[in-house]
């Protein structure tokens, strides 16, 4: 199972030009991008609020049916904008379909666990040429509930017909490594990724890669007990 967002594509720039669009449209001056990135990896609807807080007028008190109000109107702005531009201001990182294919070529089967809602997730890959590495692409709104929850790994590996405990889980962020220890899947981070702004290598993890074909290598030079 594979992250999207900050493990196979840097996609701040899309991030970037989505929600300066969103904040210019409610008329609220855009975020910097080390300000996005500590708030990203979570789902769309945690970024949509998470925006409108912090970019709220000092002292602004708002009734909540017109907060909602809000940020309904923000998602529309938000989600327009960004299936306009999906893509166009972000990069495949280095090593990402190297790895995949690698992985692939070792028989094994991948799925796409993101965050990202499905109607973002799979344009983006198709775009950057990596959808057709897997077997399954599931997005933030796949299931009922998102990572950190274990949900969407268990799911996940039912799909892919493997038992949590042989099912690798490959991230960014705290928010994959929680939601696989709680299914009880094994993870390995990368480190060039998005994580909340904090070191990754402090996360709970098996392991940490600083390229996904490092991770493939691996994989295909371990022995069964390693």
């Amino acid at each position: 199972m594979v992250d999207l967002d900050g493990t196979l594509v840097d996609t701040l720039g899309d991030f970037e030009a989505a929600l300066a669009a969103m904040l210019t449209a409610i008329g609220r001056h855009p975020l910097s991008r080390a300000q996005i990135e500590r708030l990203v990896g979570k789902g769309s609807e945690h970024l949509i609020r998470s925006v409108l807080a912090l970019t709220a007028p000092a002292g602004a008190q708002q009734d909540p049916a017109a907060q909602e109000a809000l940020t309904e109107q923000a998602w529309r702005y938000y989600q327009a904008e960004y299936l306009r531009i999906n893509g166009q201001c972000s990069t495949a990182y280095s090593g990402a379909e190297a790895g995949l294919k690698a992985l692939r070529a070792q028989g094994l089967r991948l799925a796409c666990l993101t965050n990202k809602p499905i109607a973002f997730a799979r344009p983006l890959l198709a775009a950057k040429g990596l959808e057709g590495y897997f077997d399954h692409v599931f997005g933030g709104d796949s299931f009922a509930r998102k990572k950190p929850d274990p949900l969407p790994l268990i799911e996940t590996c039912r799909a892919l017909r493997s038992a949590p405990a042989q099912t690798l889980m490959v991230g960014d962020s705290s928010n994959d490594a929680a939601a696989a220890r709680a299914a009880g899947c094994p993870v390995v981070l990368v480190t060039y990724g998005y994580n909340h702004g904090e070191p990754i290598r402090a996360v709970d993890a098996d392991g940490f890669v600083d390229r996904l074909d490092a991770l493939a290598l691996r994989a295909a030079t371990a022995t069964p007990t390693q």
